[in-house]
């Protein structure tokens, strides 16, 4: 990775916004082998919503880079149960970032978006044009549209003031520290900790939300991880940038994958009283493809990876709740 301060020995300083969370600590993790200063604040020291104090962080630690991956995520449940906080929230920490480092100088920023931000019934594979050319799928609309925002506030500054603020769309991401609660986590997640529970308790079956047969594209944490370090340095341009896993499954294939991977030996059902969300969301990463980056890690290897890790992190904790 090249460093931004050539003639210079001082290491580039990079901010993740977001740092404790599934994307940040992949992120961190990733940076951690690289040449650069890791800038990170909790949320009890420094809360992102509070625009004086975010202001006057970025002033103070005067960072050379930012990446911002912090923001208030969940599944379908979640987003159609609070559309005011998945917009309200999303929305100010966004503003709160973006506008704390134009005011202290920072040229470099990389804003993660979100595949959803694309119309529900978009032509597949979705091309970064597809964007506002129909509706959005109305069960996460709300965290759609602040996303949107965000691209539109780093596609400003560019405009306005000429910095090199840009922005990745990952397709749906798992990993380690992912959040396995089932009135808040998305499928995947949910998925591991369901059938975990099932083949403890010796169930013969694992209720799916939804039919099965909408497909969704899942790219491992830590490929986007590897592919913002490489962004970082090698795209600079005004329109935001998929990066996904280039293929896709059902919701069933994907329950079948991770009921081999945890050992769960009963049967599928599928809960059609449940909605399905958008039928297809498939990325077209051609143009990340083309730069000369490609995920690396296949869908059952990150599966039996994440597996693993909640084994270790997480089985027992939520065995006792």
């Amino acid at each position: 990775m090249a460093d931004a301060s050539a003639g210079s020995t001082r290491k580039r300083r990079i901010w993740v916004a977001g740092h404790r969370g599934m994307v940040g600590s992949a992120i961190v993790r990733r940076l951690a082998g690289e040449n650069v200063e890791i800038l990170t604040v909790g949320r009890n020291e420094l809360d992102l919503r509070d625009q004086s104090a975010v202001r006057a962080w970025v002033a103070r630690e005067t960072p050379d880079v930012i990446i911002l991956a912090a923001a208030k995520v969940g599944g379908i449940l979640a987003n159609d149960s609070y559309p005011a906080d998945f917009l309200v929230d999303n929305l100010v920490i966004e503003t709160n970032v973006i506008e704390a480092a134009h005011r202290a100088n920072v040229d470099r920023l990389i804003f993660l978006g979100s595949s959803c931000i694309y119309p529900k019934f978009a032509p597949q594979p979705i091309r970064e044009d597809s964007l506002l050319t129909g509706p959005l799928e109305p069960t996460n609309e709300w965290y759609a549209i602040a996303k949107i925002a965000g691209i539109k506030m780093c596609q400003a500054y560019r405009r306005q003031h000429g910095r090199r603020y840009i922005s990745v769309m990952p397709s749906n991401l798992y990993g380690r520290n992912d959040n396995f609660d089932l009135s808040t986590s998305h499928v995947l997640p949910a998925l591991i900790r369901k059938f975990h529970e099932a083949k403890l308790a010796g169930r013969g079956e694992v209720v799916v939300w939804g039919s099965g047969t909408p497909l969704r594209e899942f790219l491992y944490v830590d490929d986007l991880a590897d592919a913002v370090v490489f962004l970082m340095d090698n795209y600079d341009e005004d329109e935001a940038i998929n990066c996904g896993a280039g293929s896709d499954v059902t919701i069933r294939q994907l329950a079948e994958t991770i009921g081999r991977v945890v050992g769960f030996s009963g049967e599928l059902a599928f809960d059609s009283t449940k909605p399905d969300g958008t039928p297809r969301k498939l990325m077209d990463s051609s143009r990340l493809a083309a730069l000369g980056w490609t995920p690396k890690t296949r869908l059952d290897e990150g599966i039996a990876e994440v597996y693993q890790w909640f084994l270790r992190e997480k089985a027992g904790e939520l065995a006792t709740v």
